[in-house]
């Protein structure tokens, strides 16, 4: 892929990652883009995420803690802006 275009959609990842969470350090970006991929798999392909969860319990638990995470850092960010309003 050409390097112009994988920085823009770095910067497109990273402000999603803000946008979702409030936070856009790398390690939160590498997170968002994990939530992101395994999010779309189980919407598109959901047959494949439950046979990766049950051959990999640990994983699935990993998942699982990082939804979690995600979720709990998106209702505080909302609720930050909300009262804010």
């Amino acid at each position: 892929m050409n390097s112009r275009f994988t920085e823009e959609f770095d910067g497109l990842v990273e402000k999603f990652s803000e946008l979702v969470t409030g936070d856009a350090s790398p390690e939160m970006v590498e997170k968002i883009k994990v939530w992101s991929i395994y999010n779309h798999i189980h919407k598109t392909m959901p047959a494949l995420t439950s046979h990766w969860n049950q051959l990999h319990p640990e994983g699935k638990a990993e998942i699982r803690k990082l939804f979690e995470e995600v979720r709990s850092l998106h209702l505080k960010l909302k609720d930050e802006n909300q009262k804010q309003e």
